[in-house]
């Protein structure tokens, strides 16, 4: 099967928009560079940007700090020794590693970026020579692959999208890419300096150590056709920019440069129409930032004929899953903040999108690498959005929210999806995720809070609390726990996860509706819909239908890392600067269970732990269940006792429900109408 040609009609078919960015030919991208630009330095900027470079350093005060830095590093190297032998990378680095190697290789990296630069500022020739000290190190190593990539460890992972299950060839990985596509940048820099031995000592690492692994190879890289995963935009910037860095001596490689121009546009066309990225907003900020190196040196080599920019998934939302993600906790990624200052800097001047600015000037912080010189913040009038809450439709998360960044505000955030993510993903559909006063209430236990270890990428890792629906807030009937699209050697299967329903943001309260019943095998789980209000600003409620047998044990799990205090009808979460409520409401006599699971990850000093939980626990009564849960800021238990005696749950003979609660001096009404698949919140 072409996996590439049935992606890009699916594409096609279901977004209602035709791929944007048409493919192009080696022989379209030889026609397009601009030979005169073709003298060294010309990746990101040239001999004539320089001056303009450097009143910059002069002028902007935050250029000028950044480059003070730089130039202290830069001597500070001078004098750095370098090892005459490379430290020995541990053959299970995930299991133990006492980071020697991974050091010495970040140490080189630096050191051959920064003199590299600071040569180009200051035109001293004792740069370039040190430079060159830390590339000759990295150009001895055997590959530029991390070991735990290597066959023994990543052979039993479970592929991604888009990938045969039969992988063999593991030499070519993310720290691969990011070497290529700095070590281009850097012989781009020095070239002026350099003697022949030595550009042809850079080069040939470039050739050998990451273009010639894939060049002709393509399909034996699983990432290369991976795109849904960040890796393939690593990988293929890496090998963009180290071709075109290479082009004035090897003008052949300009087929890798179209390459890799096509299948970064495939990984593109797989962004959300709302800039949503499945993995996770931490590694789309990691590839973006990545892709840009080659997007920008690409677009000016070829005076602005072949840029993705351009890319409508990148155009029109250029930072939305940085800004409205922001809370969103899911899979492996992170729900702080993400995005490097420069790679913010660069897509707000290249797409003039105020919202990113508004997210860049507001949510980062200054700049400290050498690109915030290269590219300064941009001019672009910053654009706070009107409306705070967001659903990313491609991969349904919602985040709900009355601000960005007023801690006092509670920000939800949910989602539904596709259990199809084996590489970064969760079994998490419907999870739900509850920020105040700086803290989760409702906490998702991955997202940087435990880490990778030996087994974590196997099949294994649906058996971690983190990944498995266990370790979420979600509904078990039984214990029945959610499935995964895809297992190991084993084929596909369609339609596992669930999908949000209704998305109604507004002024007072916004409103989600989702269905992640084939999210379940269904043996136990029949049906289950999952209603969230978020009452502005810091009310949340919860209806879950559940449809099981008559007796089933309904368990609705939650994990907290704030203090948890159980009483009889409700919780007590204990944050660090105040106190919720969660308080259930159901027809059913039910407990508030604590639980725990035990967690000890392989690695050799791990320490055994237990990670807490509770649960509202009832036997179901008939078919279908609702269980509300209110979740809402109290001073003091007794607040919570008389909000909880308040809380009334009625159906009516149409099937209609009713709720109420009082807080303070108001009573909280809603009503959802029955309607042939369930419950709806009337308008």
């Amino acid at each position: 099967m072409n996996f590439q040609k049935v992606t890009l009609a699916l594409i096609v078919l279901f977004s209602g928009v035709s791929v944007a960015i048409s493919e192009v030919t080696e022989n379209d991208i030889r026609q397009a560079l601009d030979k005169n630009k073709f003298v060294h330095p010309y990746l990101y900027f040239s001999e004539e940007d320089k001056p303009e470079i450097l009143e910059r350093i002069k002028t902007d005060p935050e250029a000028h700090d950044i480059m003070a830095r730089l130039l202290a590093e830069a001597n500070r190297f001078l004098y750095t020794p370098i090892e005459e032998d490379i430290p020995v990378e541990q053959k299970h680095p995930r299991y133990w590693s006492d980071g020697k190697h991974d050091s010495f290789v970040s140490k080189c990296r630096r050191g051959s970026e920064t003199l590299a630069f600071v040569y180009q500022m200051t035109g001293e020739q004792k740069y370039a020579d040190k430079a060159f000290e830390f590339l000759d190190a990295l150009c001895d190593m055997q590959l530029w692959c991390y070991r735990a990539h290597e066959f023994p460890i990543i052979y039993s992972r479970v592929w991604p999208w888009n990938v045969d299950d039969d992988q063999v060839v593991f030499n070519y990985d993310i720290r691969t890419g990011d070497m290529a596509r700095e070590l281009g940048l850097v012989y781009d820099w020095l070239y002026p300096a350099l003697d022949k031995h030595q550009r042809n000592r850079i080069r040939g690492a470039l050739l050998a150590k990451a273009i010639t692994l894939v060049r002709g190879n393509w399909d034996y890289h699983w990432w290369a056709s991976s795109y849904r995963c960040n890796w393939c935009g690593i990988g293929l910037s890496g090998l963009g920019v180290a071709s075109l860095a290479l082009l004035n001596e090897d003008p052949e490689l300009v087929d890798v440069i179209a390459e890799s121009y096509n299948r970064m546009g495939r990984m593109f066309d797989e962004l959300g129409v709302d800039g949503g990225w499945q993995e996770g907003r931490s590694y789309w900020a990691y590839g973006m930032r990545s892709c840009i190196f080659f997007m920008d040196s690409l677009n000016r080599l070829t005076n602005k004929k072949f840029n993705l920019f351009e890319h409508p998934r990148v155009a029109h939302n250029p930072a939305s899953f940085a800004l409205y993600g922001f809370t969103g906790y899911f899979g492996d990624g992170s729900g702080g903040v993400v995005g490097s200052p420069h790679l913010l800097n660069k897509m707000i001047d290249e797409t003039k999108d105020g919202e990113a600015a508004w997210y860049r000037n507001n949510m980062l912080s200054a700049g400290n690498d050498i690109f915030d010189i290269l590219w300064p913040r941009s001019d672009v009038k910053p654009k706070e959005p009107v409306q705070k809450s967001k659903h990313f439709r491609t991969i349904d998360w919602v985040v709900m929210r009355s601000d960005f960044e007023n801690p006092e505000t509670v920000t939800i955030a949910t989602k539904a999806g596709w259990n199809d993510d084996p590489h970064h993903g969760h079994l998490d559909c419907g999870q739900i995720i509850l920020n105040w006063q700086d803290q989760a209430f409702l906490m998702d236990l991955g997202s940087g809070r435990y880490f990778y270890d030996e087994k974590y990428f196997d099949e294994a890792r649906w058996t971690y609390p983190q990944a498995s629906s266990a370790g979420h807030n979600l509904v078990f009937v039984n214990g029945e726990l959610q499935i995964s699209a895809k297992y190991k050697d084993e084929p596909w299967q369609e339609g596992i996860g669930g999908k949000v329903l209704e998305f109604r943001p507004g002024k007072d309260h916004d409103y989600t509706l989702m269905d992640p019943t084939h999210a379940y095998p269904n043996k136990e789980l029949k049906g289950w819909r999952r209603h969230i209000i978020l009452e502005k600003p810091v009310i949340t409620v919860i209806l879950d239908e559940v449809k099981s047998a008559r007796g089933a044990e309904i368990e609705t799990r939650f994990h907290s890392e704030c203090g948890t205090d159980m009483k009889e009808r409700y919780a007590l979460l204990k944050g660090k600067n105040g106190t919720m409520a969660l308080i259930p409401v159901v027809d059913e006599d039910f407990t508030l269970r604590p639980g725990k699971h035990p967690y000890l990850p392989v690695r050799k000093d791990a320490s055994f732990q237990w990670i807490q939980y509770f649960g509202t626990v009832l036997h179901a009564q008939n078919e279908i269940t609702n269980v509300v849960t209110i979740i809402l800021s109290v001073t003091d238990d007794n607040e919570a006792e008389k909000i909880a005696a308040s809380a009334q749950k009625s159906v009516d003979n149409s099937g209609n429900l009713m709720l109420s609660f009082k807080k303070d001096s108001s009573t909280y009404r809603y009503v959802f109408d029955k309607q042939k698949d369930g419950l709806v919140l009337k308008k």
